[in-house]
């Protein structure tokens, strides 16, 4: 699909502000309410716009600390690769898990109340992954910025 001004303008306002009514974002981007609206259809449609959520402060829901872990596995076999992405993906406080180049076979983005909660989901989860031969844990301090918005 190709996208044009339009269109990369329709996106770069939603997603600064997703909750958006249709005729305020059709003012934004210079269309008509009924145009502005088959747009957004025709990139929901074409999987360009996956999602519309809701971002919550994760501070105001007691889960301050934001701990990125770098694994190791035994190997890279499609089975243990395979393993392990199912399991880590059942982690309900793993947010994101990037497959990487480098020294880390995979980053995980955790988030945990506290060291004590971190130490647990360490103990319960995170230790019993398969195929894990080693493991690193560094704690961010603060978050400096944060954006989903894609620069497009």
């Amino acid at each position: 699909m190709t996208l044009d001004e339009t269109d990369l303008r329709i996106l770069r306002v939603l997603q600064r502000k997703g909750r958006i009514s249709n005729a305020d974002l059709s003012e934004k981007v210079n269309l008509s309410a009924s145009a502005c609206h088959r747009r957004v259809q025709r990139l929901e449609s074409e999987g360009i716009i996956r999602n519309f959520v809701a971002l919550l402060d994760p501070r105001k829901l007691s889960l301050p600390t934001t701990v990125f872990v770098e694994i190791t596995l035994q190997s890279q076999s499609d089975d243990i690769l395979d393993g392990f992405e199912k399991a880590v993906s059942r982690i309900p406080d793993v947010l994101e898990c990037h497959l990487m180049a480098g020294s880390a076979d995979y980053v995980l983005k955790v988030v945990a109340e506290d060291t004590d909660d971190f130490a647990r989901i360490h103990r319960q989860h995170l230790a019993r992954l398969p195929g894990v031969a080693q493991m690193q844990s560094s704690f961010a301090l603060r978050t400096v910025f944060k954006t989903t918005a894609l620069p497009i």
